[in-house]
């Protein structure tokens, strides 16, 4: 498949990446380096492979959603030979990438503190629960970190805490792994040298609740969950149509007020109690209750319309397998082909990139366990310290 975009090579092309990983935030990591062109190789245990790829329930799709565009090769790092041909296959790298637990890799002499004096410009990235700290050598999970950071207190309706529907924190933990390699690779053309590069799970929590925090200095008043209902603006809400479909639409600002009273022509809304954003805010006990009687009698159709042609925010509430079906994402390679482990095919959203006109795209399926490693230990050639070191033992 190309390597190339309309506008040229891939950002990434040429960059070779190792990556130990499993579950998401490390293959998400690979993913944005992979689909950006880097030649990804992740490195599984002899086998079955990457225990990712079998989960069943909602990790199911874990591995199908983050290992397109890679490469697959299986080595032993608790055998001595083949932990010998990593660090050869290592040596031809600029990055490596991994998320497992605090000194796991260290352990098999595959830590930066070792890989750095052997290969200096190389850019290591581990991918943690927490980042230096009292926290660095806890283990961590997604739903560990949400509840720590106050995310899922915001989620949830007040009393009952809730995650979010998606592994988020692992997603953008990944993303800003990545982000973090892409500066360290500009930063090596300046230096020659490589270095280590963390992304913590507790942190990228903090930081998607920072708002939050920053709301409640500002105001001095701690900010109660979103589900309580307490929104910035007057009409920010589900509302159910005449023909039963759920509607969010969003009313943000005093421009967009004067199109939505004008576009639905309800002497109701005219009420100078609903003049400014601020007045409705305040209102909205009374207010939403209101537009829903007046929307609600209007169907979905009518009022999509109405919005669309308005500009005005709004969405139907659907559940992720309907995007399959949405015209948006289908056209314009914002879905890429994917052939599942069992020979099925189907589809999955791209990065939400687009350079120019162009999307980033599939070169590589999912590979089966090892699919790759003939071709990528082969092109090491032979290994001038193999004789000595079966000699010694």
């Amino acid at each position: 498949m190309s390597e190339t975009m309309a506008a040229g090579p891939l950002p990434l092309a040429g960059v070779r990446v190792i990556e130990f990983s499993h579950m998401v935030m490390g293959p998400s990591c690979g993913l944005v380096l992979a689909d950006l062109g880097a030649e990804v190789i992740k490195v599984e245990p002899p086998g079955p492979g990457d225990r990712t790829r079998y989960l069943t329930s909602t990790g199911t799709g874990f591995f199908a959603a983050f290992s397109r565009n890679k490469k697959s090769v299986q080595l032993d790092t608790a055998n001595g030979d083949d932990v010998a041909t990593l660090l050869r296959l290592i040596d031809t790298a600029d990055v490596l990438i991994e998320n497992f637990r605090p000194g796991g890799l260290a352990a098999r002499g595959l830590g930066y503190e070792e890989l750095s004096k052997r290969h200096p410009r190389l850019i290591y990235c581990s991918l943690k629960g927490f980042l230096s700290g009292p926290y660095e050598n806890r283990t961590a999970l997604d739903e560990v970190v949400q509840m720590m950071s106050g995310l899922a207190y915001m989620t949830g309706p007040p009393g009952r805490p809730l995650r979010a529907g998606a592994p988020v924190n692992d997603m953008m933990g990944g993303m800003f792994g990545a982000i973090g390699v892409m500066a360290a690779l500009r930063k090596r053309e300046l230096t020659g040298k490589g270095e280590l590069i963390q992304s913590g799970l507790f942190e990228n929590a903090a930081y998607l609740v920072s708002t939050h925090m920053l709301q409640q200095a500002i105001t001095g008043v701690a900010p109660p969950p979103m589900a309580a209902g307490k929104r910035a603006w007057g009409v920010y809400d589900i509302f159910t149509t005449s023909d039963g479909v759920a509607l969010f639409v969003g009313v943000v600002t005093d421009r967009q007020w004067t199109i939505f009273t004008r576009e639905l022509a309800e002497p109701a809304l005219l009420d100078p109690q609903w003049a400014s954003n601020t007045l409705r805010s305040q209102g909205r006990e009374t207010l939403i209750p209101l537009v829903q009687t007046l929307l609600g009698k209007r169907d979905a159709a009518t009022l999509e319309a109405l919005c669309e042609t308005a500009g005005l925010p709004f969405a139907r509430i659907t559940q992720p397998g309907d995007l399959y079906d949405d015209p948006h994402l289908n056209a314009g390679g914002g879905m890429l082909p994917l052939t599942l482990p069992d020979g099925r095919a189907t589809s999955v959203p791209a990065l939400p990139l687009q350079f120019g006109d162009t999307r980033l795209g599939v070169r590589f399926d999912l590979a089966t366990p090892g699919q790759h490693t003939a071709e990528i230990l082969g092109a090491l050639g032979p290994d001038p310290e193999a004789k000595r070191r079966a000699a010694s033992g």
